[in-house]
């Protein structure tokens, strides 16, 4: 009695994403235990994985369910019922096809069981009573109507046994009707009609506590999905954005050492500057080679004066590609024009001196 696992296999769980209806959204994170279920009371198949405690699948199965494979390794089907999509992602196309099977087999069980509860119920509304006459008298109780749910109501009164209006039957039907044997039989139905409904209800009970926990269940579910989700984004974000880092840093360290390499060579032109300085002290001291100085100090003030200018040039013509590199240059320019200024104003100087002595 009760339900059995007649199936069982491991795969990765998920679940469609309800808002966005496209993504698959994690259940597990790891591979859990996928098991057919079959409930010999009320003769259903059921699709059940636990995670750890949690039931994040709980599908039945109806005739009108499809698996469908949608890669080689990755299976999924929807549930009515719960208003999702599932999806189970095994570990080899073996495991995914033997999953098909079993799938594809107990729907058709459990279409061959509706089936039957049909023509049951079909059976007994048409069918006339055994101990009646043929053509002469059908049951008073006939056609039986299937219990609808307002009649499931917990009480042992199934339903209304008292028939509709209809025409008088003959007398000999009559007659029959009250027979002790025909009121045994009808009893005897009354009492299984009840034993059905008592029955029912008891189903209805536990088909409704079943609900109020698969929407609690659902309800922890979607928040555990959408936290998963935001965490799949998180994730996806950085993996995108970590070539782009890693480009950026090889650029930065290439900028780096070429700023590196300039900054050697200013300081280079720097030390160069200072001893020309120190020269320049020095034509203080000498005084017939002072002019002879000072017009190298202009001509070579002029050679710069040159170089600036081609040196600008050329940074105009790379200034899209070498900018922190024109920087520097900027920085050597203004560098050069204050050198250049306080020559000016020691030439002059030196020729007050000149002129004064």
């Amino acid at each position: 009695m009760g339900e059995q696992p007649i199936y069982s296999t491991r795969a990765h769980a998920f679940q469609i994403d309800p808002n966005t209806k496209k993504n698959w959204v994690p259940t597990s994170k790891h591979a859990v235990t996928v098991s057919y279920f079959y409930d010999s009371t009320r003769n259903v198949y059921r699709i059940i994985s636990l995670d750890g405690t949690k039931a994040i699948i709980n599908s039945t199965i109806s005739p009108n369910m499809t698996f469908t494979k949608t890669s080689q390794k990755f299976g999924q089907w929807a549930d009515s019922r719960a208003n999702t999509v599932y999806g189970l992602g095994f570990s080899t196309e073996h495991h995914l096809t033997k999953f098909a099977e079993k799938f594809a087999e107990y729907k058709e069980a459990a279409r061959q069981a509706k089936g039957k509860s049909q023509n049951g119920k079909m059976e007994l509304a048409t069918s006339p009573s055994q101990e009646s006459p043929a053509g002469e008298l059908s049951s008073p109780l006939t056609p039986v109507t299937p219990p609808a749910m307002d009649n499931i109501n917990g009480t042992d009164d199934p339903c209304d046994t008292t028939p509709e209006p209809r025409p008088e039957p003959s007398q000999n039907a009559l007659a029959f009707t009250h027979s002790p044997s025909i009121n045994k039989h009808w009893e005897a139905e009354l009492s299984a009609l009840k034993g059905n409904n008592a029955k029912l209800t008891a189903a209805l009970l536990e088909s409704t506590a079943n609900v109020k926990q698969w929407k609690q269940q659902l309800a922890a579910y979607q928040e555990e999905a959408e936290r998963l989700h935001k965490r799949v984004t998180e994730l996806e974000c950085q993996s995108t954005q970590t070539p782009v880092i890693k480009s950026q840093k090889t650029e930065l360290n290439q900028t780096i050492e070429e700023l590196e390499s300039a900054l050697k060579d200013k300081e280079e032109e720097m030390e160069r500057l200072k001893e020309e300085v120190e020269n320049a002290n020095e034509l203080l001291e000498q005084r017939h080679s002072l002019t002879q100085k000072l017009q190298e100090t202009e001509l070579h003030g002029r050679v710069l004066e040159e170089q600036l200018l081609g040196a600008e040039q050329r940074l105009e013509e790379s200034q899209e590609e070498q900018e922190n590199f024109r920087k520097s240059l900027r920085t050597l320019l203004e560098m050069l024009d204050g050198k250049i200024f306080e020559l000016t104003e020691l030439r002059d100087s030196l020729a007050k001196l000149i002129e004064g002595s």
